[in-house]
């Protein structure tokens, strides 16, 4: 029998699943950026095959891609794919947004504040992993409201398969700024029941990221 606040430690497999999302989410493993590994392996002090299996998992949640021969790579970045994603994204989250709102109960409110609270900090702090996971939190609280775990679950492989870009557009000073002051606006209008008023500030919140990243992109193509 276990006590209360018994962690199960993480299998060789987690870690390095975890040590390679901080480093994709934070940059230091770049977008078309090879990924080794027998250097993995080394720099862990593990065997290859919890790298391999993690590597997999990436691949499915589209942070990596496999080439023959070659290897897994960051995945590069695409305006198009970057445009597509964000689109279905408004469109899912909107529905989310507005089924969630009317339901949202006191404890949730003071959960999705704490969230925004904690992303400013981690901001502040330039913790971009901690930054992204507290956004995510943010968000997902909100539409985990909804009531509608299918809805959730395709929102989830959205956001993964974005999470590279995520790490260009919080890498700038400013638009980590900009990300607190709209979460701070979101929260208000939750507070106030808002749903049409919550589901603009959110829409101006992806655009925002879309039109910086749109700007990146073509930056670097350039």
């Amino acid at each position: 029998m276990t006590s209360p606040g018994f962690r199960r430690p993480p299998t060789a497999q987690e870690a390095v699943l975890g040590e390679l999302r901080r480093a994709i989410l934070t940059g230091e493993l770049a977008p078309g950026q090879q990924v080794r590994q027998e250097g993995l392996a080394e720099r862990f002090g593990v065997s290859r095959v919890p790298v391999r299996e993690a590597l997999k998992i990436l691949e499915g949640e589209g942070l990596v891609s496999y080439e023959p021969h070659r290897g897994y790579f960051v995945v590069e970045l695409s305006l198009a794919d970057l445009l597509e994603v964000y689109r279905i994204r408004e469109l899912l989250e909107t529905e989310a947004v507005r089924t969630a709102v009317p339901l949202l109960s006191d404890e949730d409110l003071a959960r999705l504040a704490a969230a925004a609270d904690t992303c400013e900090q981690a901001g502040r702090s330039d913790d971009l992993a901690a930054m992204t996971q507290a956004n995510r939190d943010l968000h997902f609280g909100l539409f985990a409201a909804a009531g509608m775990p299918r809805l959730v679950r395709v929102l989830r492989v959205l956001w993964d398969a974005t999470d590279v870009y995520r790490s260009v557009y919080y890498a700038q000073p400013e638009n980590r700024e900009r990300v607190v002051d709209e979460h701070r606006a979101v929260v208000e209008a939750l507070r106030a029941r808002d749903v049409e008023l919550a589901v603009r500030l959110l829409d101006a919140h992806r655009a925002h990221a879309v039109d910086a990243l749109t700007a990146e992109l073509a930056a670097d193509q350039a």
